[in-house]
């Protein structure tokens, strides 16, 4: 009886109370970080770790997949993701990181296709058919313009990686608007490539799927043979609490001089209706400009190639998980390209015939670099001048000392403990530092 009646004693200790009480506030965080790792490790767990688990993989699938904030799908608003680096990769390929083999990506000449390539009948349109010529306008390449030279008008961009290897380096930014998905900018440099070969490679369907393993199938649905239009669909293979994604995309090139500006984004297609299964993403945006700069060994030659992409998509997940897998697999993804864009070449010098996708990047609307600086020429001065607001709201004007002073009697009245008083002098500064922002 002689413990209990110490531990009572112990418990009536004002002191005692007060430092179980601070101890209790110091842990929680743990604890709950703790679980919430075990909840988003389950979550993200393998294929071979789920077994017997379908009824629970459904219901997560739905969860997620009805989770998704609504945004608009403007293209001046939006842009970028460079964890498709230089093309379309959804921001979840997290799972698979391991490098190709680049023996396993050549393509022998006079191979047979993938079966992944649909092989449905394509609509050729005709230089004055409407609906393929207003998929991609204009309006978009000056847009595009505008993100390439700096002078879109939005966020600044927050560079969130720098890596390189010896033949290739990689940077991408960020900025996340209040109206829509998180935008990427990404520059991919490739040593020893050409801007033609690397356009050829980005636009070949057939090849794709041997440099990006989430592409599971695509298809021509139109092409436009005067003006090098096309409108695509592909499904993309998403991680398995996910739905398969399904894409109908414009695209289009334009030329000047060697600079290559090739944009793709969600369209309509009213031929395709939506289904359940895959799940359609209507808000899609990923181009590029491709073009010859200097080479990294400093022997002022333009044998290196450049493309500068701008992508955002809203995939139906939760922006903080598609952040996530954007952080974790984009440079295993961009890792991926390099080999491919090796055995694309190994493939053309041999002399392999061109897909029909291949062969239509080739067909470009040729504009000039004067006119390309025209387009935008009078909204410029207006964009120099604009400030960006800042976002932050008003807070509350606290006077500091008067927070702090309550706190120092607070502490002085419920113990003479230090971890207390430290513990309600950091509460403090943190509502004065509110206070003052």
């Amino acid at each position: 009886m002689a413990l209990p009646q110490s531990f009572y004693d112990m418990l009536e200790n004002p002191a005692i109370l007060g430092l179980c009480t601070v101890i209790g506030m110091f842990f929680s965080p743990l604890w709950v970080a703790f679980f919430v790792g075990v909840i988003v490790g389950w979550l993200w767990k393998p294929k071979w770790a789920r077994l017997g688990k379908e009824k629970l993989t459904i219901s997560l699938a739905k969860c997620l997949d009805f989770a998704s904030p609504s945004s608009a799908s403007s293209p001046s608003k939006s842009v970028v993701s460079p964890m498709k680096s230089c093309s379309s990769s959804p921001c979840l390929n997290s799972i698979k990181m391991y490098p190709p083999n680049p023996e396993s990506l050549l393509l022998k000449k006079g191979m047979d296709k993938k079966p992944s390539s649909s092989s449905s009948p394509v609509k050729r349109a005709s230089s004055s058919s409407e609906e393929i010529s207003d998929a991609v306008t204009i309006a978009d390449l000056h847009h595009l313009w505008l993100l390439v030279e700096e002078k879109d008008g939005g966020l600044p961009w927050i560079q969130m990686m720098d890596r390189c290897t010896p033949t290739m380096s990689y940077k991408a930014w960020r900025r996340e608007p209040k109206d829509g998905p998180p935008q990427y900018r990404s520059s991919t440099v490739f040593e020893d490539a050409t801007p033609e070969i690397v356009r050829d490679l980005f636009w070949d369907d057939e090849f794709r799927p041997r440099w990006d393993d989430m592409l599971a199938s695509s298809s021509t649905i139109e092409e436009c043979p005067a003006t090098g239009t096309m409108k695509v669909q592909w499904i993309r293979k998403f991680p398995f609490f996910c739905k398969d994604r399904e894409y109908i995309i414009g695209r289009r090139i334009w030329e000047s001089g060697r600079h290559y500006y090739c944009v793709t984004k969600g369209v309509d297609c009213p031929s395709l209706p939506k289904r359940d299964k895959p799940r359609r993403v209507d808000v899609y945006y990923s181009s590029w400009c491709i073009r010859a700069v200097e080479s990294r060994r400093g022997n002022g030659q333009l044998t290196a190639c450049e493309v500068l992409l701008f992508h955002h998509e809203e995939m139906g997940i939760p922006w903080e998980i598609a952040k996530l897998g954007v952080k974790k697999g984009m440079w295993g993804t961009v890792q991926k390209i390099e080999p491919g864009l090796r055995a694309y070449q190994e493939a053309r010098a041999s002399g392999a015939a061109l897909s029909r996708s291949a062969f239509m990047a080739q067909v470009n609307t040729k504009i000039s670099p004067e006119y390309l600086q025209s387009i935008g020429a009078d909204d410029n001065s207006a964009e120099n001048e604009s400030v960006v607001a800042s976002d932050k709201p008003q807070g509350v004007n606290i006077p500091k000392m008067l927070v702090i002073g309550g706190a120092i009697a607070l502490a002085c009245s419920l113990d003479r403990g230090l971890v207390t008083k430290y513990v309600l002098f950091g509460v403090a500064r943190r509502f004065a530092n509110m206070g003052k922002r």
